[in-house]
């Protein structure tokens, strides 16, 4: 069972639960793919926080992941073992390849020790980790690791449990459904990877107390109502009030259903129909 549920000894302990991370079979990491990751803590490069809430939490060292897979290109790789990341909410896979090369990639669901991975620009079996061009996938196929430009890298579709599905392939561009409804062209020519990014559990996991937060790096916020009118848009005022506006940031923008993308953005063409708002469940 991959997500068990504390017994109430505590307060901590009560409705707490932990990902038991049954799919993880190798626990050291490979020393060559480890770099050291200097901490932001929300800070830019003036030591200003520009995000809040960051900071603190348990050392990591970052894991380099293989996101494009250009140079491994018709080379089989045997998979080695799937590992932990700190770094990701999903679990990686350690691949060894044939020349002795080793690269991480996201392990999706049902890659095991001892399965075979391969990468190609033409047409290959669509099985779980091959990673193939769009026009050369099946439709109706789960696929992950999605590159939005060809030979730049998967950039969607990253995360614990999730997919696209392939829907339909039309002259240069081919349509996926994406996990927050959204549908969307992509160029045909463009990679990913097929299956469902593994480790789907993750989201089902309760902390149970602030303390792991802390350890995740995450720290305390203040709401905005709690402080000064000359600090938050909704500070300020007698009593508990937050002056009948919508949430919003430090700088007003709105936090709930306002629009965050550039509609100037060449790819906004491609988009078919857009994620459905959080605030007004409608389409944005």
């Amino acid at each position: 069972m991959p997500i068990r549920v504390y017994k109430k000894t505590s307060a901590g302990r009560r409705n707490a639960s932990v990902n038991t991370h049954a799919e993880v079979t190798k626990s050291r990491p490979e020393k060559s793919l480890l770099v050291k990751q200097v901490r932001k803590s929300g800070r830019n490069n003036q030591g200003i926080i520009t995000v809040r809430g960051r900071g603190g939490g348990a050392k990591r060292l970052y894991r380099l992941i293989d996101f494009r897979r250009m140079d491994r290109n018709d080379i089989p790789g045997k998979v080695v073992g799937i590992e932990y990341d700190p770094n990701r909410s999903c679990h990686i896979a350690l691949v060894e390849y044939t020349d002795g090369v080793r690269r991480y990639i996201p392990a999706p669901v049902g890659l095991k020790d001892g399965d075979t991975v391969m990468a190609s620009l033409k047409q290959i079996e669509p099985t779980v980790g091959n990673c193939m061009p769009l026009k050369d996938i099946p439709t109706g196929l789960d696929v992950h690791c999605v590159e939005l430009a060809p030979g730049r890298g998967a950039k969607m579709c990253r995360s614990a449990g999730v997919f696209a599905r392939l829907s339909n392939k039309e002259e240069e561009f081919a349509t996926l459904v994406l996990p927050s409804g959204e549908i969307r062209k992509v160029d045909i020519r463009c990679r990913a990877t097929i299956g469902v990014v593994g480790n789907p559990d993750h989201a089902q996991r309760i902390l149970g107390k602030a303390g792991i937060s802390r350890h995740l790096g995450i720290r305390p916020k203040t709401r905005g109502v709690a402080m000064h009118h000359g600090i938050h848009p909704l500070g300020g005022g007698s009593g508990r009030s937050k002056g009948n506006r919508p949430p919003v940031s430090y700088t007003g923008v709105p936090s709930k259903g306002g629009s965050t993308r550039n509609r100037k953005q060449f790819s906004e063409k491609l988009i078919i129909r857009r994620r459905k708002s959080v605030r007004y469940g409608q389409l944005k």
